[in-house]
């Protein structure tokens, strides 16, 4: 399955920003390991917002995070954060199985 990861990223302070992003990257790699194929938006919109304006930044991560939902088929919910609460809305409205814990997702022989 195609799994979007989604959680907070999003703080004022870098260390918890990388914290946070650890988190959804360690998640990602054990759906791998599960035989999954993991999507974080964050890691999508990253580079490629690096040069927008600080008061855009959000809108512009939270563009591409959207976008990328429609190639996945289920959601891994860390945490909630306002940008997760988007993007499972999205994926809830589109029907997509949320899992709220990476023991509750089969693997994929």
């Amino acid at each position: 399955m195609i799994i979007a990861i989604a959680g907070p990223y999003s703080s004022p302070d870098p260390i918890r920003e990388a914290a946070n992003l650890a988190v959804l990257n360690t998640a990602a790699a054990e759906l791998l390991r599960r035989g999954h194929t993991p999507i974080i938006g964050i890691n999508a919109a990253l580079a490629a917002v690096e040069q927008s304006p600080p008061s855009q930044r959000y809108e512009h991560i939270m563009r591409i995070s959207m976008a990328v939902l429609g190639c996945c088929e289920a959601m891994l919910f860390v945490a909630p954060s306002p940008g997760a609460l988007r993007e499972r809305a999205l994926m809830e409205a589109r029907g997509c199985m949320i899992y709220e814990s990476l023991d509750s997702i089969p693997s994929n022989p």
